[in-house]
């Protein structure tokens, strides 16, 4: 737009983030109804000519608890064309193989960071969750598929308030240590602040995980998504989670609003010099348009400043 906004790089910045999106799962999953199969296929080959790299297809959980994304196996073959990596969420082996069925090559299992959640969301203890994963991993290795592991609650809990991050930092060990590629560390309820941010990517680290290994998902409950996904970019952190348009938040979690909105996060990585290869036009155009299949304004600030809707 006219130039802006205006590149003005920061130091101790990384030149390059690859943007994790996910409105296409993670989104779509939250929406009241349905959306149809062809405009699920549309939205994310429209997200792949904007430029995104990596885009969450779809989950491959019990229709039962995400009627949402009961057309997994319709979809993916509509997406044979996509030049984009289509990472799929899987809650155990049977999911693992209605996803390797289709051809997947990469794969997520979602944990959690605390009891609560994780007895409401895979009715498992922690522990039970993690031994559930392990059969999950080490097949989808097998089969040379890309493995992430999503680790929510790391910043604060619904039921249990505070999460120490010493816990965090136990639960993602034992993540990395089945097997998962990467880990992504999810606030969940958008509870986090930047120093916190900063402790706990600097307590993984001391626990020697890498953090070539870490993405970040927030959410935006509290209007803190970008300046804690600055504060882990200032760590060193380059997979950023997103979703277009803003889309989405957690069925289990009803705090929980949506996520960083992908525009919001281009306009400042593009204002800061850090490539993304997103042409924010065309992503802005593609989440004017899907909040037009769902009826309602798209609620990123980014989008609604550069379509003047609002």
């Amino acid at each position: 737009m006219n130039g802006l906004p205006m590149t003005v790089p920061a130091p101790g910045l990384p030149p390059r983030v690859r943007i994790h999106e996910v409105g296409a799962r993670d989104g779509l999953q939250n929406e009241k109804t349905a959306v149809p199969t062809e405009v699920k296929a549309e939205f994310i080959h429209r997200l792949a000519a904007a430029g995104l790299t990596t885009i969450e297809a779809t989950s491959f959980v019990h229709p039962k608890w995400v009627p949402q994304l009961a057309d997994a196996e319709q979809l993916f073959p509509l997406l044979g064309d996509v030049e984009a990596a289509l990472p799929v969420l899987v809650p155990n082996e049977r999911g693992l193989d209605r996803a390797l069925t289709l051809g997947a090559t990469r794969i997520a299992v979602f944990g959690s960071a605390t009891e609560t959640f994780a007895s409401r969301n895979l009715n498992r203890t922690v522990a039970e969750s993690l031994a559930m994963f392990e059969p999950v991993v080490a097949r989808a290795k097998q089969e040379e598929a890309h493995v992430r592991g999503y680790l929510s609650m790391c910043f604060g809990d619904p039921w249990e308030g505070p999460v120490p991050v010493h816990q965090v930092v136990r639960t993602a060990k034992s993540l990395l240590d089945l097997g998962c590629d990467e880990l992504s560390l999810g606030d969940t309820i958008g509870v986090a602040t930047p120093g916190h941010v900063q402790e706990l990517l600097n307590s993984l680290n001391e626990a020697g995980v890498g953090t070539d290994r870490i993405g970040v998902h927030f959410h935006d409950t509290y209007g803190q998504a970008l300046s804690n996904t600055l504060a882990a970019l200032q760590h060193g952190v380059t997979t950023v989670d997103a979703s277009a348009g803003g889309l989405g938040g957690c069925p289990y979690a009803k705090s929980a609003t949506g996520n960083l909105a992908t525009e919001d996060l281009v306009w400042m990585l593009d204002g800061l010099g850090i490539e993304t290869g997103v042409d924010l036009a065309a992503l802005t155009a593609t989440s004017v348009w899907m909040a037009e299949q769902l009826g309602r304004p798209s609620p990123s600030r980014t989008v609604r400043a550069l379509s003047h809707k609002e």
